[in-house]
């Protein structure tokens, strides 16, 4: 299976002691159309802080599914990909992450699908 990263970020994948696969970033990653919706504001001593809700729009740079290709791509990305089997998110969730001394994630160690 050939995995094709489309975040702006490498994907390191831990398989256990000294042994990762890498998967190069994207230059050209997939996004999504985002449009911020005001709803309401806080007001504070300082001023109003402006809560919005945002509305996702269209995918962008998504490849159409291919045989035997899956492709990774963002979570919020992700959140729009319902009914694609061959898209999936690295797991960032506490219980997928490897971290180094400094917190920083180095690794994941599975992928999360669309639901």
């Amino acid at each position: 299976m050939k995995v094709i990263n489309l975040t702006p970020h490498n994907v390191n994948v831990w398989f256990g002691e000294d042994h990762t696969m890498s998967f190069p970033r994207s230059d050209n990653p997939a996004r999504i159309a985002v449009t911020a919706e005001p709803i309401i504001s806080i007001p504070t001593q300082l001023g109003d802080i402006p809560v919005v809700r945002n509305v996702y729009g269209d995918i962008h740079n998504l490849p159409a599914p291919e045989d035997g290709v899956v492709y990774l791509v963002s979570i919020v990305v992700l959140t729009q990909c319902a009914g694609r089997c061959d898209v999936f998110a690295p797991d960032t969730s506490p219980d997928g992450v490897i971290r180094d001394s400094e917190g920083k994630i180095v690794a994941v160690k599975r992928f999360v699908a669309a639901d």
